[in-house]
């Protein structure tokens, strides 16, 4: 029988992320499962003739990513070339944002949607200039008359359309918001053209729903700048029927479909988790209940290892630059929010699922983690793994109780690094530099993950790593809570083996250790010596994900 390894690693930084964050020299992979971890002269015996040996010439190797929080068929829908590209750098002003409506328009059969994303107050230089002026209809009414225009928020909690779509759509003076939702309107009374929360679903149901093909194409798409990243694993975080609503149904119940067709043909390049949306941004306890009953079986026909369905997602609140996370102290001009749920939490019907809860207001954790510790006393279940999705405002008694029972949080570093500079004029300084407390979640015990949230933001980890040990914003470069920076170690942690805890797999992904599936990520040069401001520009060369290279820019 042949005993040599499929693939060996040379002379490199190997970052095991074991308990110890013990740093080898050498790897070997042996049928998808890594063989052997250690010095040189201990792998290099189990080189044979077929065996890829890669010499890593001091470059860095470690875990795949593991992005604990991304909209993976979302994403794909929302870079180009099925939306327009409105984040920053790509467009800086709304006169920005206008051109490239008005270039979409030109090329677009009469009556079809035009379809954008990313686009943040924080980035566009009239919105900078005066903090009172937002994104109105009339801003794109001139370039775009006759074609409904809805552009979607880097943050997704928001979204800007034109009066075309409001026509269609039929919003007017006279319609009222979902709960949990705002239609916002100017001094006279009428819709400006921006939805905020649960009233975008009034737009999204009138778009035409995606194509099976549609969806596949997103998430090849997705895929691919995954795997350039070196990303091997994430947690697709909202499939059902509440998702149908949610970016013309890229978070809908068929797209799990489109993923297990894309398993049976061998296109899955990453490991994907799935929470399950039985509802919308808002929702009674009995809409939620009907959502999950209709969600039954769904967790099955799958490799687990591939795809799995790891629990249930639901929203409690907003985001901080609408004013709709629910905070204890009051916004700076006013106001604390709310909750975005309708009626009280049905734990019984969530018990048996892990449950992730978007959630980022202060007062709105304190409540979830409270509803998470009375729901186990309810309902025991080992191993739960519940958690908050965001966290940005956790407390010390959200932490306390979240250890107290095993639960995690799942934070976005690279959502902080975006919005620091932004946050300061809605919650003041303080409270800005404390959003996403990675320093404190950590020391109280609470198991923290990263993700990008993506699209809302690049599913970047290099850059969400530099942001937990440096804490610098975007926009700026300031220092946004020092106190709250965290070593590089415990930040590659939350990408790796915290994650997989997440997904209920650390005992066989997430670390460098011989038994544990051949999920790898090969970065040029050596990251642990290097400047945190420099991380983000050290190029991934080479993933592999179960043993299969999937991303290789080595031998070119």
């Amino acid at each position: 029988m042949d005993t040599h390894a499929d693939l060996v690693f040379l002379d490199g930084r190997v970052v095991t992320v074991d308990a110890e964050f013990s740093v080898a020299e050498a790897l070997a992979v042996t049928a998808g499962v890594i063989s052997a971890v250690g010095r040189r002269d201990e792998v290099v015996p189990l080189i044979g003739p077929r065996t890829r040996v890669v010499d890593l010439r001091g470059a860095t190797l470690l875990p795949g990513i593991n992005d604990s929080h991304l909209h993976g068929c979302a994403f794909g829908m929302a870079t180009p070339p099925l939306s327009l590209d409105l984040g920053h750098p790509a467009v800086s002003s709304l006169a920005d944002v206008a051109e490239a409506v008005r270039e979409a328009v030109a090329g677009a059969p009469a009556g079809q949607w035009i379809t954008g994303h990313g686009w943040d107050t924080g980035y566009l230089d009239e919105c900078v200039g005066d903090p009172l002026r937002q994104p109105s209809r009339h801003d794109l009414d001139a370039v775009s008359p006759d074609h409904p225009v809805v552009l979607y928020s880097f943050s997704g909690h928001a979204t800007w359309v034109n009066s075309k779509a409001l026509e269609l759509i039929g919003i007017d003076r006279s319609t009222v918001a979902p709960p949990g939702g705002a239609i916002v309107a100017d001094e006279a009374g009428e819709p400006t053209g921006l939805l905020h929360e649960g009233a975008q679903d009034l737009v999204r149901n009138a778009l035409p729903p995606l194509s099976r093909p549609e969806r596949t194409d997103a998430i090849r798409s997705t895929l691919a700048a995954l795997a350039r990243l070196g990303v091997t694993s994430y947690t697709e975080p909202g499939l059902g029927p509440g998702g149908e609503g949610i970016m013309r149904g890229a978070l809908g119940g068929e797209t799990l479909d489109v993923y297990r067709e894309l398993l049976a043909d061998g296109e899955l390049t990453a490991r994907v988790g799935v929470l399950l949306l039985p509802t919308g941004m808002a929702s009674t306890t009995e809409e939620f209940a009907r959502g999950l009953a209709a969600l039954a079986g769904e967790a099955g026909g799958a490799d687990p290892r591939r795809l799995a369905v790891h629990g249930v997602k639901v929203f409690a609140d907003g985001i901080v630059p609408n004013k709709t996370a629910w905070m204890h102290e009051p916004y700076v001009g006013g106001g604390c929010g709310s909750l975005c749920v309708g009626g009280d939490t049905d734990t019984e019907r969530t018990a048996g699922h892990q449950l992730g809860v978007h959630v980022t207001g202060d007062r709105a954790i304190d409540t979830v983690a409270d509803a998470f510790a009375a729901a186990m006393a309810e309902h025991p279940r080992p191993d739960a793994r519940h958690y908050v999705i965001h966290g940005d405002f956790l407390t010390a008694h959200s932490m306390e109780v979240l250890a107290a029972h095993g639960f995690g949080v799942n934070m976005n570093p690279t959502i902080k690094w975006t919005v620091s500079d932004m946050e300061e004029e809605f919650v003041g300084i303080e409270r800005a530099a404390y959003a996403w407390p990675y320093r404190d979640a950590i020391d109280a015990g609470v198991r923290v993950a990263s993700g990008s949230d993506a699209p809302v933001t690049a599913p970047d980890w290099r850059q969400g790593v530099a942001t937990m040990v440096l804490r610098e914003s975007k926009a700026a470069g300031r220092v946004s809570g020092p106190e709250q920076r965290i070593g590089l170690a415990e930040a590659i942690r939350t990408y790796t083996i915290d994650a997989a805890w997440q997904d209920f797999a650390d005992d066989w992904k997430g670390s460098l250790e011989p038994g544990k599936v051949a999920d790898l990520c090969v970065l040029d040069g050596d990251l642990l010596a290097a400047d945190p401001r420099d991380i983000p520009s050290m190029p991934v060369v080479l993933t592999v994900m179960d043993g299969r290279i999937v991303h290789d820019t080595l031998r070119g």
